[in-house]
């Protein structure tokens, strides 16, 4: 059913400001005007409606209102809060850069004949700062060659990845992955704040020093607590919530982990001949020449996000404004499943994304604010160099993360959109456009990986010093 009409709807509008880069958008619809809605709605269904006994457009009226008025009003209810809040925008020139929420605790709007229709809802704007001067920015671009060593490495990894997993009771041992059931407290909260039977933890391989991920959190010496230990074993770990944490509730607070073992496994790595034929080749040879081509496709985007990530650091130290004082949930939700998105996109499997997640979500306060200010920038960016995501670069995107996860394009799309997750995809190709964009009019000079390495390093070291 439709009511379009040509007629503009009457609104009042009051705009509020709540916090920056935020506003509140305050719209009234006369009861007049509703009336008007209403009866265009009801018009328009009964010259269509065919209820039976009755033949098209001659239904009384009295009975369609009992039979489906109900569903006309929500109906209209829906067209007039998207039409008053399209000319909220339009009159006011606003930029929005995020879709509008309710507001925190408002009773949903009610839609009645005779009666005025109020509704308010909070949106972010994109701020208001000086572009820079981008042929200011100066981008290093990482060069490496793939060597035997490098595809030796990744043939490794795909033989873990693909291998054969035997149930073991222990002694654990490094790279041993484990179910478990993890029950969480929190300082100065009674009682179990979260507990799962499904929870998944890896012992952490040498080089990780220790650290590991269990249910989204970095957790130092989890080597130390699961080496060793067997099925049926109870370890207790624990760690202090990150100022930036997403969950306000847990900012700050030592947050421990009682984690028992109900079933381990032990990896047995795929050979060789076995990957190659489950890739398709013909030979051993075949498949490192495959292997190295998929190795330089990643080194290649591995080496543009080097330099948009550049380009981001440039941003969020030359541009100033306003911040909200406080980071709200969704905000820090936000950019921790933008990342994802971005990381996923980037060739990662997903186990690793969530380790590089949880590395994030124990970042400073300063380092979440950063993300979030990066957020706005971006959005307003995208404004300034008039960037769209076509369909087609939106399905290409798909593509890559389905490859990457051994699924089809078709599955990662409906997984995306179930899990709310498309809007984050978007973000992530509007944001590498921007970088482009940037990096075009930016001074670029090659430098070595290995010197490359030393400065990632470096900052790595300075931030943890924070």
């Amino acid at each position: 059913m439709s009511t379009a009409t040509d007629q503009p709807l009457d609104v009042e509008i009051t705009v509020t400001e709540i916090a920056p880069c935020a506003k509140r958008l305050s719209l009234t619809v006369p009861a007049a005007e509703v009336d008007a809605r209403l009866e265009l709605a009801f018009t328009a269904f009964i010259s269509d409606a065919a209820l039976p006994g009755f033949r098209k457009g001659k239904a009384p009226r009295a009975l369609v209102e009992k039979k489906v008025g109900g569903a006309i009003l929500h109906e209209t209810r829906g067209q007039i809060m998207s039409e008053a809040y399209s000319k909220a925008i339009e009159q006011h020139q606003l930029r929005p850069i995020s879709d509008p929420r309710p507001v925190e605790g408002a009773e949903p709007p009610e839609l009645a004949r005779g009666k005025a229709f109020s509704f308010s809802v909070d949106i972010e704007v994109a701020p208001d700062f000086a572009i820079p001067e981008f042929s200011s920015f100066e981008v290093k671009k990482p060069t490496i060659e793939v060597t035997a060593e490098h595809i030796d490495g990744e043939i490794l990894r795909q033989s873990y990845r693909f291998g054969t997993p035997n149930r073991i009771e222990g002694p654990l041992e490094r790279l041993d992955r484990m179910l478990g059931k993890a029950t969480v407290s929190v300082e100065g909260r009674d009682g179990t704040y979260f507990e799962t039977d499904k929870a998944l933890c890896v012992v952490p391989a040498e080089e990780d020093e220790g650290k590991g991920q269990l249910l989204g959190l970095i957790i130092e010496g989890l080597d130390t607590a699961l080496l060793g230990k067997k099925v049926g074993d109870t370890v207790s770990v624990s760690t202090t919530g990150a100022e930036g944490h997403e969950r306000e509730e847990l900012r700050g607070k030592k947050i421990t982990i009682t984690y028992s073992i109900s079933e381990a496994e032990r990896i047995s790595p795929r050979p060789v001949a076995e990957l190659a034929q489950m890739y398709g080749v013909e030979s051993e040879d075949m498949f490192r020449e495959q292997v190295k081509d998929a190795l330089e496709q990643r080194r290649d985007g591995e080496q543009r996000a080097a330099m948009r990530e550049q380009v981001s650091e440039q941003l969020v130290e030359k541009i100033d404004f306003a911040l909200p004082s406080k980071l709200s949930e969704e905000q820090v939700s936000r950019t921790l499943e933008q990342q994802r998105m971005e990381l996923l996109s980037r060739g990662l499997e997903p186990a690793a994304v969530e380790i590089r997640l949880a590395e994030v979500r124990g970042s400073s306060e300063k380092a979440a604010r950063d993300r979030l200010k990066l957020f706005f920038i971006m959005a307003r960016l995208a404004q300034h160099f008039g960037v769209n995501i076509t369909e087609q670069e939106l399905n290409g995107r798909i593509a890559s993360m389905a490859m990457q996860q051994g699924v089809r394009p078709e599955q990662m799309r409906q997984q995306l959109d179930r899990a709310g997750r498309m809007g984050e995809v978007i973000s992530v190709i509007r944001d590498m456009k921007v970088g482009d964009r940037i990096i075009a009019q930016a001074k670029v000079t090659d430098i070595a990986a290995d010197e490359w390495n030393k400065i990632v390093e470096a900052k790595a070291q300075s931030r943890a010093a924070k």
